[in-house]
């Protein structure tokens, strides 16, 4: 799928592509696949992925406030109420994922 101009698509009758409400952006609805015509999550590359700026994730302490200490001795008793589990990964989903070590 290739854009000529930005939010102008060869394909127009495609109506998933929109143009974003912030500039210069893209909004698509749906699954996107690099390298692939079957993505199984909003976005799968197949291949390696070049970042050349920042990378925002719930977990990165940037994205959080009021960050403090807590009780390890309460937070190890938790732990070991976790139930923990050791599994295979599926023939099928390794073979797709390039996964060798199931």
């Amino acid at each position: 799928f290739q854009a000529s101009n930005p939010g102008q698509f060869e394909n127009d009758s495609d109506v998933l592509w929109q143009r974003g409400h912030l500039p210069e952006t893209t909004v698509y609805h749906g699954r996107v696949g690099i390298n692939t015509d079957a993505p199984d999550e909003a976005l799968v590359v197949c291949g390696n992925a070049k970042v050349m700026g920042r990378i925002m994730h719930p977990s990165d302490s940037r994205a959080k406030q009021n960050i403090r200490e807590v009780d390890t001795n309460e937070q190890l008793r938790r732990i070991t109420q976790m139930r923990l589990v050791e599994y295979d990964y599926k023939p099928e989903f390794a073979s797709v994922m390039g996964i060798k070590n199931t």
